[in-house]
C-alpha cells in the first residue's frame, strides 16, 4: 500500500465532511426556484418582489407555550434559495417559552428586539451556558446544540434570529421524544415513568 494513502484518505474524508456540513456556495448571483423544468427562473424574469418578504411585520399565532414563531426559510421565501441563510421572528407572551430544541443544519444568532429573555444552550459535555439577555443584546447558539428561551420580563418580548442555512431544520426535544412513536418500554426505562404518564405526554406532544 502506498504510504501516503492513509493520509490522503483522512484528507478526503475531512474535505467531504466539511463540504457537506453547510450549504453549498452558489454558482450564480441568485436562483429563484422555477415551477417549470429549469431549476431556476430565468434571471431576466426576476423582480424586486422575489427578494422581499413581508410576513413578519406582526406576531404570528401564539401556541400554548406563549410563543409565536414565524420562520423565514427557503420553503416560504424562495428568494433565499442557494444563499445559505434564513431568519425567524419569535414573540413571547409574559412567561412564554421556546422549549428546548436544536437546528441540525445551522448556527443561530439571536437579537433581542424587545424584552428580557432567559436564554441559553447546553454543550456535548452537558455544560449549560445561560443568562438573561435584554434589548439590543445578542446570543449565538452553535449548530446542532440544544438551546431554549423564556420571557422573564413583565412585558411581551421579541427576538429576531438569523441562521447560516436556507433551511436550518428544527427538532423540538419533547415532540421528538414523546411524539415520534418511540417504543413505550424504552421511554419508561429512560425516564422512570409509568405507562399512564407516558400516554399523557404522548397525547400532549404527538402531531395533531
Amino acid at each position: 500500500m502506498c504510504p501516503k494513502l492513509p493520509l490522503l484518505l483522512v484528507f478526503f474524508l475531512y474535505y467531504a465532511i466539511t463540504s457537506l456540513g453547510s450549504d453549498p456556495d452558489p454558482v450564480q448571483d441568485f436562483c429563484i426556484p422555477s415551477t417549470g423544468i429549469a431549476a431556476c427562473k430565468n434571471s431576466s424574469a426576476a423582480t424586486v418582489e422575489d427578494f422581499v418578504f413581508s410576513g413578519i411585520k406582526f406576531p404570528g399565532k401564539f401556541s400554548e407555550t406563549g410563543l409565536a414563531a414565524t420562520s423565514v426559510n427557503v420553503n416560504i421565501f424562495p428568494g433565499l434559495n442557494t444563499l445559505g441563510m434564513s431568519f425567524v421572528r419569535a414573540d413571547f407572551e409574559v412567561g412564554g417559552i421556546n422549549m428546548p430544541h436544536f437546528h441540525p443544519r445551522a448556527t443561530e444568532i439571536a437579537f433581542v428586539l424587545e424584552g428580557k429573555i432567559y436564554s441559553g444552550f447546553v454543550d456535548t459535555e452537558n455544560r449549560i451556558f445561560a443568562k438573561v439577555i435584554e434589548k439590543d443584546e445578542v446570543m449565538v447558539f452553535p449548530k446542532g446544540l440544544l438551546h431554549f428561551q423564556m420571557n422573564v420580563g413583565d412585558m411581551p418580548a421579541t427576538i429576531l434570529g438569523s441562521f447560516d442555512s436556507q433551511n436550518p431544520g428544527l427538532v423540538r426535544i419533547p415532540n421528538a421524544v414523546f411524539g415520534s412513536g418511540i417504543e413505550e418500554k424504552l421511554l419508561e426505562k429512560t425516564f422512570g415513568l409509568n405507562s399512564k404518564e407516558i400516554a399523557k405526554l404522548r397525547n400532549r406532544f404527538a402531531p395533531h
